[in-house]
């Protein structure tokens, strides 16, 4: 693996954070990064969701490391600095959903490349996780997983879905695919949304950290999803859920106030996983690893004391919790 661009000066991660290219086996550069590689508890694979790159997770990998554990983050293809699949650089692509999972197999080379720590967990953020649960069905190397607001469905009216998928369908038919979905655009979110009608975070301060890291590096970011992306997803999202759920440790921990993915799926899903976790997070919006201070704090202990009970250690100071329990935590 050869080094790649790692900007430290906006991710706010542990000190010894670096970055590499890689090579997919269909041929794409993605890059990889990881944080506190000398960790001792083990190692938590972060997938990442559209639009995010590497340095947005630098906090969350602070976090982690606090608690014992190195982080290891993946740009996807078409976003971060991985390869872009269209001229249009700022528009969310893919050829196929499952494509992504060549990138996954690539990750999770280079995690045995660098002989992190194991046991090995999974942490999937919205489309992360929505990658990441194929992944899980398909041999993931990791004891345990946990998804955050995790992109198992697309919130949208129950009207306007069939007019999603004729849309996204007729637009690749046509060749159209590469247009930006229905009121979406080039522009980056946290660029042209105001904090005050965001939907992603109640925390002046993180959505600043996130504003800040676009505006210090643009070649970072990414607009709207395009047609295809989207019928794609829209695929891939319904086969997923008529999958039963995998035999492995889960805990979802989801915000109350959700408002981008379909929060129905997910706590279908998580009726049905036999060993799995609901953790509903009051006031928390779709990304509740990047939330204030207390919401964070409990949000990371308690993904970590998840870690450790499926690594079969138990939390020093924090009980576990009965199984398939759904309830607030704040």
């Amino acid at each position: 693996m050869e080094n790649a661009p790692f900007f430290a000066d906006v991710a706010h991660g542990p000190d010894d954070g670096a970055a590499w290219w890689l090579t997919t086996e269909d041929g794409l550069r993605l890059r990889v990064g990881a944080w506190a590689r000398d960790a001792k508890k083990g190692t938590v694979l972060l997938f990442p969701g559209r639009t995010e790159y590497i340095e947005k997770y630098g906090r969350a990998a602070q976090d982690f490391a606090l608690r014992g554990y190195s982080t290891l983050a993946v740009d996807w293809r078409g976003q971060g600095l991985a390869d872009r699949l269209l001229d249009d650089t700022m528009s969310g692509h893919v050829l196929k959903f499952t494509d992504y999972q060549h990138d996954v197999a690539a990750t999770v080379a280079a995690a045995k490349v660098l002989n992190l720590p194991r046991p090995w967990h999974l942490l999937g953020h919205s489309m992360g996780g929505c990658i990441g649960l194929r992944a899980i069905m398909e041999g993931l190397p990791v004891q345990s997983c946990v998804f955050s607001g995790p992109m198992w469905g697309i919130r949208m009216a129950s009207s306007l879905r069939p007019l999603a998928w004729s849309l996204s369908w007729s637009g690749r038919q046509l060749g159209m695919g590469h247009v930006y979905a229905p009121g979406t655009s080039q522009d980056n979110y946290v660029l042209s949304e105001p904090f005050e009608t965001n939907k992603l975070t109640c925390d002046r301060g993180m959505y600043d950290y996130m504003i800040d890291q676009a505006r210090a590096y643009p070649q970072l970011g990414l607009g709207g999803p395009s047609l295809h992306w989207l019928h794609e997803a829209l695929k891939e999202t319904r086969l997923l859920a008529r999958r039963p759920s995998p035999d492995m440790p889960c805990l979802t921990v989801l915000g109350t106030d959700e408002d981008i993915v379909d929060v129905n799926r997910i706590h279908d899903r998580m009726e049905r996983w036999p060993q799995g976790n609901l953790e509903l997070i009051n006031g928390g919006r779709h990304e509740v690893l990047m939330d204030s201070a207390a919401i964070r704090t409990q949000v990371f202990t308690r993904i970590c004391d998840h870690y450790s009970r499926a690594a079969g250690v138990t939390p020093a100071m924090n009980p576990a919790r009965p199984k398939a329990a759904v309830g607030p935590i704040l």
